[in-house]
């Protein structure tokens, strides 16, 4: 194992990482107008790294302090640019392991349109996080961004691709219940960390989804916009953070927003 997953890793196996590498594809404003406030406000209530693009990794060292970073080296179109693209290179590893970086991210579109090039692509990154000792994260959807395409039986298989193109974790989503996740997982024999959907759902709902993914064998969590256009990030992350590191159950967690 790389010894740079132990600071994205807990001595739990499990890890809460905060999700804010959209800014390139999804509209990100109001929310994230004050970005380093709410990442100083999230290191301060228990996340253990931080998922962003290369520009936060740059402007915001002194609010991400000691948050393990893993830095989005892969892009697509921007919210108002072709419809029909899927991802590009951005960055080298060796650029994001420059800024400090403890592993990088990218995706993989199995089944989709662009499954040769996206796939291509999460070769070429793991390829060089190898060559850099620096851990790669595959967000594995299945068909592309059509969430209506991601069955738990599609998740199941391309969360195993990833790992067998040699993904030190792999990002996926949730399959909605405890006896498909785990079947996902028991077929993936890389840290398997669910994401957090497009954010603005009840609390209790994602808390659940968390306490049941961890139950069956999950890693942890990569949440971003649930968290980020929340009223009270820093009690969602406390929340989230017993959830995954002090094994509470909903019910605890939910206490958060008291």
């Amino acid at each position: 194992m790389k010894t740079r997953m132990n600071r994205i890793f807990k001595e739990d196996g499990r890890t809460f990482i905060l999700a804010m590498d959209h800014g390139t594809g999804l509209e990100v404003l109001p929310a994230l107008n004050d970005t380093g406030k709410i990442i100083k406000e999230a290191r301060e209530n228990g996340i253990d790294a931080l998922i962003c693009t290369y520009g936060i990794q740059k402007n915001f060292s002194r609010e991400i302090g000691q948050v393990a970073t893993i830095v989005r080296v892969d892009g697509g179109p921007t919210m108002i640019g072709p419809a029909g693209l899927y991802t590009k290179d951005l960055l080298e590893v060796k650029e994001a392991l420059r800024l400090g970086a403890e592993g990088v991210v990218c995706m993989g579109f199995p089944g989709s349109p662009d499954e040769d090039n996206s796939m291509k692509q999460l070769e070429n990154f793991i390829a060089q996080g190898e060559e850099w000792n620096v851990p790669v994260c595959a967000e594995m959807l299945p068909m592309g961004w059509d969430s209506s395409e991601w069955t738990p039986e599609r998740l199941t298989f391309v969360s195993r691709v990833g790992a067998e193109y040699g993904a030190d974790i792999v990002k996926t989503q949730y399959t909605g219940d405890k006896e498909s996740f785990k079947k996902l997982v028991d077929g993936c024999y890389v840290p398997v960390v669910i994401l957090g959907g497009p954010g603005g759902g009840a609390e209790r709902e994602l808390l659940t989804a968390i306490r049941d993914s961890l139950d069956v064998g999950g890693s942890g969590v990569a949440i971003g916009r649930s968290i980020w256009k929340h009223e009270n990030p820093g009690a969602y992350c406390r929340a989230i953070a017993k959830v995954v590191h002090e094994d509470a159950s909903v019910d605890e967690a939910m206490k958060e927003f008291e």
